[in-house]
């Protein structure tokens, strides 16, 4: 815990995307912060904008989450200086696009291992001390591609049904506890994730209007405080995870597979 009166912040994936949105909303919050990413100029350079803007402390902590034991080597950073998160935002996570078969294995094992086992990890580690105080929120960060099979992004999307049936199954657990989970399912969003995924020929996001990425971290910020379980921002959204769970289950991997699908084909 940071102060009395400043709760301390733990936001993934910080550098970029949902990550800096997430960070600028909580340094206006008046929260502390610890910043993980990989690029250490980047978070450096966010780090110092936020203090000036909004003053209060922010640790940018640079870390590869990809690397197996990357969690624990960040939990013992923290406790070496005395810094015990009463907020974790697990926000980090990429995906990849094509045939599986196609795709690189080395790019869908870092894929899992940053977007579930990072995430696990890390909230194993940390959930103990919040579950000690009575006191603690963590948001997970999906997608609506937590809802249906996603072909031609198979991993990514069977990877935020993990983040979604492992968030919702904590919170249940977590009841009464004064520690709460809540699931962020974001649709296609203004964050660069697209051209990192290599997915902007897809029907699913060319040529589409798409949801502005300080809205959707407001969105799950909100959740969050007021200790929801999940939070689809956006009524097309919404209606989007209720159809397919209502559709029978070939048919949404079907429907899927046409919106994955590169235009023109």
């Amino acid at each position: 815990m940071s102060t009395a009166s400043r709760l301390l912040a733990l936001v993934t994936g910080a550098s970029s995307g949902l990550g800096v949105e997430f960070a600028r909303l909580l340094a206006a919050e008046g929260h502390d912060l610890v910043l993980v990413a990989r690029s250490s100029d980047k978070l450096a350079s966010i780090a110092q904008d936020l203090q000036g803007r909004h003053g209060g402390a922010v640790h940018p902590i640079p870390v590869d989450l990809a690397v197996p034991h990357a969690p624990d080597s960040l939990v013992n950073l923290l406790r070496e200086r005395g810094l015990s998160p009463d907020l974790l935002i697990n926000n980090a996570g990429f995906g990849s696009y094509g045939p599986f078969i196609e795709t690189d294995l080395g790019e869908q094992l870092r894929m899992i291992q940053v977007n579930v086992a990072a995430l696990t990890h890390l909230t194993h580690l940390l959930l103990p001390e919040m579950m000690q105080r009575r006191c603690g929120r963590i948001l997970n960060v999906a997608s609506t591609a937590a809802f249906q099979p996603g072909p031609l992004m198979a991993v990514y999307y069977a990877t935020k049904a993990f983040v979604l049936s492992c968030s919702e199954a904590l919170a249940n657990e977590l009841n009464g506890s004064g520690v709460t989970v809540t699931c962020l399912c974001p649709g296609p969003t203004q964050t660069g994730f697209q051209e990192r995924a290599a997915m902007t020929r897809s029907r699913l996001v060319a040529g589409r209007k798409i949801m502005d990425a300080t809205a959707v971290a407001r969105a799950g910020l909100k959740a969050m405080h007021k200790g929801k379980t999940l939070v689809i921002p956006g009524l097309g959204n919404k209606l989007l995870t209720l159809s397919v769970r209502l559709a029978p289950r070939q048919m949404v991997t079907k429907m899927v597979r046409g919106l994955q699908s590169p235009r023109g084909e």
